[in-house]
């Protein structure tokens, strides 16, 4: 019982917090705030900053919505920064609910409502473009709310959260929220040093307890033994005195039985029980586990009240695939009334929708699902389908969705159960395993907050996999956060305008990367303090009787480095033949590619004499257009037939390249010999092989004649000089390491101002001290990836003469990013004026690059034009099935990339010193643009 001296002060305290704008915010609430909201909360009415890192659905927006609350009472603006435009436009919504339409605003690249109203949605991108303009919206801005403030994290977008908290107002208090990550005082320190005091606010507790289950074919098995929850089994594994989580020994003896060499045992043994499902006593079948099926799955997942579900797949194709499973099962997830309410709702979401166009949408097969309560999310969806997906979803009409990882990252769609088929996925180049971050990232997405007692997620069993890897990646809470900041052409220009040089250098050396560079110094120098005291010793033990053993030891690594590279010859000498070879394809070709996604039997439509890279383009029998490379081969392609292809053949139509497949069908099976002289080219040969092979045996010869080649310990000897020869060139390393971090951001600064200085982006003024050009002055207004080679391109007047289609299309080589075996195609262009333009583009990408690459900078990348020729038969006022012909491109993938050209074409209207002609063009081609799918949103009704 407390004394009345505690009681007491219980009570001032009380009343103290009656009168703060915290008790008040909290009247408006009919939940009761949970201990680090309220921290969260009070260290921004106390006029601090602060970091709230906390994981997904623990409620830490409601610290960012504090802050909008505290904006409001005193009078002044808030902005609430999102990294997405679903995001933004789900938040803006909420907050027109709770605050009134007229008090709130909403910005991203292609939307504007209400922009200077007191409370304003907006993605990160466009509070850095307004920070940088020097926008009058910024006036009386008290606070920011930047959520999902890991993005910082991001490789291509990242530096942006980094610019807007380093340039920031000093007088404008900053809330950041993050998901959980496992350096968040390391993150905050640096806010502190450049926002000022910062409280970080620390929450690993996750409000909805998640229960971790491996569904074994068609049982559900717990992963962890004896009632653990995620949570616990992380707590667990982070304390070092605790044992680790126990795994369920079932799994582990279905592992063993997989692999029964292998696959340590772990657990506590088959007599601990814990809340076990799916028949815990049963002994589990060996051998080879049948998978269940995606409908027997939900079906499942329904029985057990574990409804609504997410499903993770990796691949847009799956997600679309499971849901034509899941119709073709009959499976039905939802009541008459349910149906009813989603056919109303996506009618209406629709009836704008051309016939012509639904069908090219494929609306039978999503509407089919969506009445059943079965869906897929993927970016390939067209927006006004996801966005009714998620809205029902909320409401819980579907129960089932198919989604790829990006809905993991974006809106607030919580489940009660997240379903993980794989623990690996394709990452453009191969398979790899996802990261405990990721994992987190996705199993977060279960336990609804205020809905669900607790979440469940489940991973699908794998023949070969280790539950204790699962159980590491359910536990495991070391993600850190790190930045991938680095100046920009646009940036560094901003910055000079602004601050000039000298100033702009400091202002850079203050960003997180610098910050995390400067610290990771200390360690790595007591890193080289003590390898170089371990290297004295290795010479010591290398040390010869007969001679310097350190020199002979070079010699042995020499020789190894030599007969390596008489291998790697032979290896380069068989890719030159593939690339010869594929420079000496011609149309009508008929070859047989031996590996890759293009193995088979396949067609060449047109020739590339490229001199390193040659990439003909084909038809393969089963009617895809593709290109074949050095990497498909694994030697010299020569002809096996020859047809002749039309005349008229485009590729564009499906009929034409089925008919085309049938074609080379015929021609393998009448055996058509191949054109004469295919194949014939001589092949260039390594001239340096037989120097080589005379180095090689000098140097076995000076080996033999060496004196310490007779020692009787030359091995053991040779084993202390090869690891004192690791250590001294990793310490080499680190001591490079130590060089290059110190100032390593201000020094690309400087790289980066010697590439704008050389193209006369900057000049120096008559103090010497560097500014802006007329031409730098328009590139300030230009934020993209390729800011530079569009700024270069438009000195060169390259849009002069194009209609507005044609600038549309040609605005699209600025954005567009095909997927990998796409990259580079020059496909021919609609009409002259855009061939033209192209064809300068190119030039000046060529030279941009030569100038990065003596600069030490990495690449603009390349313009790409595969995106044009569709883009101008839109803005033409083409159909969407017309402008999709003869494309891979998926609906929802054209109206991102028209969304993201109606944003350069913007940009380009608020170029200083523009001609009008030109200006009122991209007017022109912004209308042309937006209009249709690409205009239209469900939540804009």
């Amino acid at each position: 019982m407390s004394s009345p001296a505690e009681r007491y002060s219980a009570a001032k305290a009380r009343a103290a917090h009656a009168g703060t704008e915290l008790a008040a915010f909290e009247a408006t609430l009919d939940f009761s705030l949970d201990p680090f909201q309220t921290q969260g909360c009070r260290a921004l009415e106390e006029g601090r900053g602060v970091l709230v890192a906390a994981p997904t659905g623990a409620g830490k927006t409601v610290v960012g919505e504090f802050a909008i609350h505290l904006a409001l009472r005193q009078g002044k603006k808030a902005f609430y920064t999102t990294p997405i435009k679903a995001l933004s436009n789900q938040k803006f919504h909420e907050f027109s609910r709770r605050w009134g339409a007229e008090r709130v605003g909403l910005l991203t690249g292609d939307t504007s409502v209400n922009p200077e109203a007191d409370v304003v949605v907006m993605t990160t991108e466009v509070l850095r473009n307004m920070i940088y303009g020097g926008s009058a919206t910024l006036a009386n801005l008290g606070f920011v709310v930047m959520d999902e403030v890991h993005y910082l994290a991001d490789r291509f977008r990242g530096a942006v959260w980094e610019e807007v908290i380093i340039h920031l107002p000093e007088y404008v208090q900053l809330a950041s929220l993050s998901a959980t990550v496992s350096n968040a005082e390391e993150f905050g320190a640096w806010l502190g040093d450049v926002r000022g005091s910062t409280d970080v606010v620390v929450s690993e507790h996750r409000p909805v307890p998640l229960w971790q289950h491996v569904q074994v074919g068609p049982r559900l098995l717990d992963l962890f033994l004896d009632d653990t929850t995620v949570e616990e089994a992380a707590q667990r594994q982070s304390d070092r005195h605790r044992e680790e989580p126990a795994v369920n020994p079932e799994l582990l003896r279905l592992f063993r039985s997989q692999h029964p060499r292998g696959g340590r045992s772990g657990g506590r043994g088959p007599g601990h029980r814990g809340r076990r499902r799916g028949g815990a006593h049963h002994e589990p079948r060996t051998g080879h586990q049948e998978r269940i099926s995606r409908p027997h799955l939900l079906r499942r997942l329904d029985a057990e009240a574990l409804l609504p579900a997410i499903t993770f797949i990796f691949s847009r194709a799956g997600c679309d695939a499971a849901v034509a499973q899941c119709v073709a099962a009959d499976l039905w997830l939802t009541t008459p009334q349910e149906q009813r309410t989603i056919k109303a709702f996506a009618a209406e979401a629709t009836a704008h929708m051309s016939t012509a166009d639904l069908a090219a949408l494929n609306y039978e097969d999503w509407y089919a699902g969506l009445v059943r309560g079965v869906s897929a999310h993927h970016a390939g969806m067209l927006p006004v389908f996801k966005e009714v997906v998620e809205q029902l979803f909320s409401e819980g009409l579907i129960k089932a969705v198919f989604a790829t990882e990006t809905l993991a990252l974006g809106i607030n769609m919580p489940a009660r159960s997240v379903v993980l088929e794989r623990l690996d996925k394709f990452n453009g180049e191969s398979r790899v395993d996802i990261t405990p971050g990721e994992y987190t990232q996705l199993t977060g997405r279960a336990g609804r907050r205020g809905i669900d007692v607790e979440g469940h997620a489940v991973v699908l069993w794998r023949d070969g996999m280790n539950p204790q890897a699962v159980a590491g990646l359910a536990s495991t809470r070391t993600y850190p956060l790190n930045s991938s900041f680095r100046p920009t052409y646009n940036m560094s220009t901003n910055l000079i305008a602004r601050f000039g040089a000298r100033r702009s250098r400091a202002i850079l050396e203050t960003s997180f990367a610098q910050f995390q560079a400067d610290r990771s110094v200390v360690g790595v120098a007591r890193r080289v303090r003590s390898q170089e005291k371990t290297l004295e010793a290795y010479r010591e033990a290398m040390s010869c009787h007969l001679g310097d053993f350190s020199e002979y030891a070079g010699l042995r690594r020499e020789l190894a480095r030599e007969e390596k590279s008489a291998s790697t010859s032979r290896t380069a000498r068989q890719r030159n033949d593939a690339a010869v070879s594929l420079q000496d394809l011609l149309p009508g070709d008929v070859v047989d590619i031996p590996q890759g996604r293009n193995a088979g039997w396949a067609v060449v439509l047109r020739a590339d004499t490229h001199p390193f890279d040659p990439r003909p383009h084909i038809l393969t029998v089963d009617g895809k257009l593709r290109r074949v490379g050095v990497n498909d081969l694994d030697g010299p392609l020569a002809p096996e037939s020859r047809i002749r292809i039309p005349k008229n053949f485009s590729g564009k139509a499906p009929q034409e390249r089925k008919d085309l497949a049938a074609t080379v069908r015929a021609a393998l099976r009448e055996h058509r010999p191949a054109r004469q002289g295919a194949g014939g080219r001589a092949i260039r040969f390594d001239r340096g092989t037989s120097a080589r092979d005379h180095r090689i045996e000098d140097l076995r010869r000076r080996l033999r004649a060496h004196p310490c080649h007779g020692c009787s310990d030359r091995e053991q000897h040779a084993r202390w000089a090869e690891r004192a020869w690791k250590l001294e060139k990793d310490t080499q390393g680190l001591r490079r390491q130590i060089a290059g971090r110190t100032g390593s951001i201000a020094a690309t600064f400087d790289r980066v101002c010697a590439v704008l200085t050389h193209f006369a982006y900057l000049e120096p003024d008559e103090s010497g001290h560097l500014r802006p050009t007329a031409a730098g002055e328009q590139l300030r207004r230009l934020y993209g990836e390729r800011d530079l080679l569009l700024a270069l391109s438009l000195r060169d007047g390259f849009l002069d003469g194009l209609d507005a289609p044609g600038l549309a299309g040609v605005m699209t080589a600025l954005v567009y990013q095909p997927r990998r075996e796409d990259q580079g195609a020059r496909p021919r262009m609609p009409t002259a004026p855009m061939d033209a333009s192209a064809q300068t583009l190119l030039h000046n990408w060529s030279v941009l690059s030569a100038q990065e690459a003596e600069h030490r900078l990495p690449l603009t990348a390349a313009p790409e034009l595969g995106l044009a020729e569709a883009m101008h038969r839109w803005a033409r006022g083409a159909t969407l099935t017309r402008t999709l012909t003869g494309t891979d491109l998926a609906a929802g993938d054209f109206v991102r990339w028209a969304k993201q050209t109606i944003d350069v074409l913007d940009q380009l209207r608020g170029v200083d010193g523009l001609d009008p002609a030109l200006r009122e063009t991209a007017h022109q081609a912004i209308q042309a643009v937006r209009r249709g799918v690409v205009e239209y949103s469900v939540f804009e009704q």
